[in-house]
């Protein structure tokens, strides 16, 4: 099984799933599992998108089994193994050109090389989609011939596909099914180099919820924006899992394991799959609460660190602390910044809706009782604070809820966080006090 992308652009959210189909066939059957870059046409391809396509199989986890050895292009090597590149191959394809011409089976036509085609239908034995007759259009009727080499020397898409199919002793390709309409010129090529193809599945397409096709422009189309927004890499990979695959018992929420030990050609099904947002966070969020504590804080420092928090400030104890807060608050890693940040800034923004509300001048006074009984308050943790809150509340003639929410605005800038009297102790009655001095301050 292989994975062949061109780096011309970002990982489509497509292109991921097909990877992982083929990935997950190799696991399930003891295959092997390659990665080709298919960077034949070089005024289109950029190291940037190679670098996007590994670092987002990488991010899903998905090892890839043989590549070239170093300085040679040709490998195989086991192992930690780098990709396949095809601008590095371009003697192979040169040679079997060489052999269709001397055969007789392509010519030269200006300055391009075109192979002769077969004017006889081709059935395509597809996995997935059944036996598919392909007929020739009439224009193809006419000329079914095509290019495999260009008049600058670049071997095209259907030849370099082929010949490293055929020499890397591929058995099955996986792929999407707009694919499908090469196969046929696909099948001709192996049949002329004198072996038989390799076994095709040809995997639904990824619609919108809408049922549009998806565009590199609709939201959730590129894979490494998971990885920007927080998403848990295991949760996309579950969920790609069931775009386009049905395990037989119809679950949705699998250890990987499970879905290697499952994972068949005969349940990919035949329509097309339907991207659903709103399922895909809810599965993350059964992922993120089901996370244990060394995986939640590591990404959770990732994504606060992308959000331009700088975590190395503050006492590992204090960083762990501060996170435990959060754990069940919420479905996104994405959604950690805003809702923690205050933590982890020494001056923060004041929700301006929360502002107009509970930095009302009436609430001046009480805060500043409140300030004056927690400034007395030993030892500054989260029952005698809870206690001394409830105190002064009784004390005023309010409701605790009247001084919760100044002063928990006060503290991290939102009208919603953590539980009040756990983020008090964690900020630490120095830093706690602070703030609601600034908050003061500012009610006039």
């Amino acid at each position: 099984m292989r994975f062949a992308p061109s780096p011309t652009g970002f990982l489509h959210i497509g292109g991921a799933r097909t990877a992982l189909f083929n990935w997950l066939y190799a696991r399930h059957t003891g295959g092997t599992f390659i990665l080709r870059i298919e960077d034949t046409d070089a005024a289109r391809n950029t190291q940037e998108a190679v670098n996007v396509i590994l670092n987002g199989l990488r991010w899903l986890g998905l090892d890839w089994d043989e590549g070239p050895v170093s300085g040679d292009a040709n490998g195989p090597s086991k192992g930690d193994c780098g990709p396949y590149f095809q601008s590095q191959r371009k003697e192979n394809y040169r040679r079997r050109v060489e052999g269709l011409l001397s055969k007789g089976l392509a010519y030269e036509q200006e300055g391009a090389v075109k192979f002769k085609m077969d004017r006889a239908p081709i059935v395509i034995p597809d996995l997935v989609v059944g036996d598919v007759r392909r007929e020739l259009t009439d224009r193809e009727q006419v000329d079914p011939d095509f290019v495999i080499v260009r008049s600058d020397g670049q071997p095209v898409f259907h030849l370099v596909n082929v010949v490293d199919d055929l020499e890397m002793q591929v058995t099955h390709v996986i792929r999407g099914e707009d694919h499908l309409s090469n196969t046929a010129k696909h099948i001709a090529l192996f049949r002329a180099f004198g072996v038989e193809p390799p076994k095709y599945a040809h995997i639904p397409l990824i619609l919108n919820i809408d049922g549009t096709k998806m565009s590199k422009r609709d939201k959730g189309a590129s894979l490494m924006s998971y990885a920007e927004e927080g998403y848990v890499p295991a949760a996309v990979v579950n969920y790609l899992c069931l775009l386009g695959w049905s395990p037989k018992n119809n679950r949705e929420k699998m250890a990987l394991s499970e879905v290697i030990e499952a994972f068949d050609l005969p349940q990919i099904l035949r329509h097309n799959a339907r991207f659903d947002l709103t399922k895909l966070i809810w599965l993350n969020g059964e992922y993120v609460r089901e996370l244990g504590d060394d995986r939640f804080y590591e990404l959770a420092a990732e994504a606060l660190t992308r959000a331009g928090l700088d975590l190395k400030k503050y006492p590992a104890e204090y960083v762990k602390a501060a996170l435990e807060t959060c754990k069940g608050k919420f479905k996104l890693f994405g959604e950690l910044p805003p809702y923690a940040g205050f933590y982890f800034k020494e001056e923060i923004e004041y929700d301006p809706a929360a502002a107009q509300k509970d930095f009302a001048p009436e609430n001046k006074p009480r805060l500043a009782r409140l300030r004056e009984a927690l400034a007395k308050l030993q030892p500054f943790d989260a029952d005698p604070i809870g206690v001394t809150l409830k105190a002064v509340g009784q004390e005023l003639g309010v409701k605790a809820g009247v001084l919760v929410h100044p002063t928990r605005l006060a503290c991290c800038g939102n009208p919603a966080g953590p539980s009040l009297y756990h983020l008090l102790a964690i900020l630490g009655k120095e830093r706690a006090l602070q703030r609601i001095d600034r908050a003061l301050a500012r009610m006039g």
